[in-house]
């Protein structure tokens, strides 16, 4: 397990597998002392939302996408 530091905030960053993950707890800590709700925040982003489902329907072959909401 590897840290940097940018703007004076500690990042963790862990490697599995080859490849290298970066802590978003500790990337929310620099905007708020309550990470929770900065990531939370994120996760109800509608960009997010289309993001995750179109990451599934990329590479989980067994994802079963939501159906179309009208007016959305």
């Amino acid at each position: 397990m590897a840290k940097i530091t940018v703007q004076n905030t500690n990042i963790t960053i862990i490697n599995v597998a080859g490849q290298d993950y970066v802590s978003l707890t500790d990337l929310a800590r620099h905007k708020s002392d309550d990470p929770t709700a900065v990531i939370g925040n994120g996760m109800r982003n509608r960009n997010t939302i289309e993001f995750l489902g179109i990451w599934e329907s990329l590479y989980n072959p067994d994802f079963i996408p939501p159906p179309k909401i009208r007016g959305v």
